[in-house]
């Protein structure tokens, strides 16, 4: 039995996975992650989306816990396995339930947030959610989404960390310091964002550690 967790960064991968789950990272790049999740064969029994994810509802805080009862994507709704989802619940004391909605773009400010949110009622947007809930049905598996809230519904993504992620879920430093030599005035919303990312990934390894092997598929 293997789990696929499905991730946007390394960082979150090296979290997510361990026994029973195999967790690949998809940087951003939607199509690119697609062709990894392709290539995996075996006993694949389900898929989970977990990882950071911007809030959509205003109600949401950094460091809160997202479960899926749906994942929506363009033209698409997928039902998460109800098991899988009451399991993660018992272990999460807390946790939201709502939809998460996959985004092939980042969802960088306020107003783009509070449009997504009125159109979709979701609770969180990531931009790996869409890609893992393709491939569960494809593959004919359950699914599931765990997302930890890392920017808030108000927060406003600084041009670095807009170009911030690499293909291939690492950290793009190039590019991040010559944004901020374009742009240096936003270093204090720079230095904002890696204080909530590194309270939302804080938060991300107390859930996997409560999740335990499998990461709570049943």
């Amino acid at each position: 039995m293997t789990i696929i967790a499905v991730c946007g960064l390394t960082r979150e991968a090296r979290i997510a996975g361990g026994e029973g789950v195999i967790a690949v990272a998809g940087g951003g790049d939607a199509e690119g992650l697609a062709k990894k999740l392709d290539a995996l064969h075996g006993d694949i029994t389900g898929v989970i989306s977990i990882g950071l994810a911007g809030a959509l509802s205003p109600h949401l805080k950094v460091g809160d816990v997202v479960i899926a009862d749906r994942i929506l994507a363009p033209e698409d709704t997928f039902s998460c396995d109800n098991l899988w989802r009451v399991a993660l619940a018992a272990r999460l004391k807390g946790a939201h339930q709502g939809a998460l909605v996959g985004s092939d773009a980042i969802v960088p400010d306020a107003a783009s947030k509070t449009a997504l949110f009125d159109t979709s009622g979701a609770l969180a947007v990531d931009m790996e959610s869409q890609v893992a809930a393709r491939f569960a049905a494809g593959r004919g598996v359950k699914l599931a989404g765990l997302r930890v809230i890392s920017d808030d519904a108000s927060h406003v993504l600084p041009p670095a960390a807009l170009v911030a992620m690499a293909p291939d879920g690492g950290i793009a430093l190039s590019r991040v310091l010559w944004s901020v030599v374009k742009n240096p005035l936003q270093i204090p919303a720079l230095i904002r964002t890696g204080r909530t990312s590194s309270k939302a990934i804080a938060e991300l390894l107390r859930c996997r550690n409560l999740c335990g092997a499998n990461l709570g598929g049943v």
